[in-house]
């Protein structure tokens, strides 16, 4: 089996999983690829390709980070459709929840074939009219806002041609169930379990109190048109791919036409996950 390897170098912990898996791969006899920015942290000579090419030459992908991280092999597998194996070394991970002391057996298991493949819903946008973004997918959320300019602006809402509503807000986030738990929930979105496939439409900081979340058909097209006093706006794809957007400007979310495959494992729990991470059923003293 080969392994694709994309790591963080920023967190904590990084070099010794990056040494683990090494170790590991070559006492088991299994290939490997690493991403071309971890050159000067692995040893010499070992192979290496660009983040973006890794996926069609490898069997499984090793996301060592945050899920940031996550988010960013993601996009780089794009159709091609290798699974994707987190291990968090951050703090929250949603979407990296196994912890580097897991990573040795998560390799056995999946050497053994004891996993899972989950599939999760991917967006697309596109601003009509302009040239395609490199990477126009998101896994979490499609996020037009304000820009630079702290401002409320207009966004007039379509769905499948029928005009629906126009936020007066700072922004709008289009999510998809797995970001449901990430900035949709932070303005106030409903949690989605990741298996299910819909689009989440929640306005941030709304003027208005009657425009509330929204869940829609995945197979909706949504047309966000933007009017904006000051003449920008800004579009953003899973915090990391940005765009500028001028008034009038249209963009149109649709879903993507594959998914993002994890690898999980039999006891792996998406409820427990939301329990730990958001310490539901906690009480301010810390007590059950």
């Amino acid at each position: 089996m080969r392994f694709g390897v994309i790591a963080n170098l920023k967190r904590e912990g990084a070099t010794a999983a990056l040494q683990s898996f090494l170790d590991w791969s070559r006492r088991k006899g299994h290939d490997y690829l690493f991403s071309e920015q971890l050159r000067g942290v692995i040893p010499d000579g070992l192979p290496t390709a660009p983040r973006h090419a890794i996926a069609s030459e490898v069997d499984i992908i090793i996301s060592m980070g945050g899920d940031g991280t996550m988010l960013a092999a993601a996009r780089a597998v794009g159709r091609v459709g290798t699974p994707l194996l987190g291990i968090n070394l951050g703090a929250l991970g949603f979407l990296t929840q196994l912890k580097p002391r897991d990573l040795l057996h998560a390799l056995d298991s999946i050497v053994a074939g004891q996993y899972q493949i989950e599939e999760r819903m991917l967006l697309r946008a596109d601003v009509q009219g302009k040239p395609g973004l490199e990477s126009p997918f998101a896994l979490n959320d499609v996020v037009v806002d304000n820009g630079p300019v702290s401002r409320l602006i207009d966004i007039n809402l379509k769905v499948n041609g029928e005009d629906i509503v126009t936020y007066r807000a700072d922004g709008l986030i289009i999510s998809t169930p797995t970001g449901s738990t990430a900035y949709a929930l932070a303005a106030g979105g409903p949690i989605v379990h990741p298996k299910m496939r819909a689009t989440l439409v929640v306005p941030i900081s709304s003027f208005s109190l009657s425009t509330r979340p929204m869940i829609l058909d995945p197979t909706d097209v949504l047309e966000l048109r933007i009017h904006s006093e000051h003449g920008v706006a800004g579009l953003t794809l899973d915090g990391q791919v940005t765009a500028p957007l001028i008034d009038t400007d249209r963009v149109i979310v649709t879903q993507a036409g594959f998914p993002a495959k994890f690898i999980v494992f039999p006891e792996d729990s998406f409820y427990r996950l939301v329990k730990s991470k958001l310490h539901w059923g906690v009480s301010p003293s810390g007590g059950e």
